[in-house]
This record gives structure tokens, sequence and C-alpha cells, in this order.
């Protein structure tokens, strides 16, 4: 059972390692990939990483800003710990607890 091996908050980022992981973070972005490794202060090195990330579009004819859903793909990412909001594990299909 996975509660029993989580007795601290970075005990669940460490049984993620090597697996997909969700990382929400400051400026509305939000990053999905494969965790490498982390430290204390939540810096992570992830692979294979797909960005969300909206993009201020202006429009300067009718004087509004309009945000674009954009993504791009990023093959290594060292991400620094002060921007993380969030970290969740990936789901897994197909495995009942």
């Amino acid at each position: 059972m996975v509660s029993s091996l989580v007795t601290e908050p970075l005990d669940l980022i460490r049984l993620s390692l090597d697996e997909q992981v969700f990382v929400k973070c400051r400026g509305n972005r939000e990053l999905k990939g494969i965790l490498y490794a982390f430290d204390p202060h939540m810096n992570m090195v992830l692979g294979n990483v797909e960005e969300t990330y909206y993009e201020e579009v202006s429009k300067p004819d009718i004087q509004t800003n309009e945000n674009k859903l954009k993504k791009r793909r990023i093959e290594m990412l060292f991400l620094r710990g002060d921007l993380i909001i969030l970290v969740k594990p990936a789901v897994k299909l197909g495995k009942h607890t």
C-alpha cells in the first residue's frame, strides 16, 4: 500500500522517480514529463516534457488582450523548485488498490 511508504511529503515525489508526473507552475504553466531527479528544495530534472502555457496576444484594433493556449516539447528540463505550485504523480490506468 502506498500510504505506508509515504511518511513525509518528499516521499511521494521519491516514489515517482522514473515515472511520469504532472507539475503546475507559477505563471500559469503546466508540465508533464518523466521525473529523473529532485532535491530537498524541490528542484527537478524532467525528461520528455510537454509544457502547456498561455501566450498573451494583444489586439490593438479593439484594445484587448487574448490568451492563446500553446504547447511545446522539451527533451530535458531543469525546473527550479520555487516555481512549483503542485506535483502530482500521473494516473496509472488499469491499476486498482
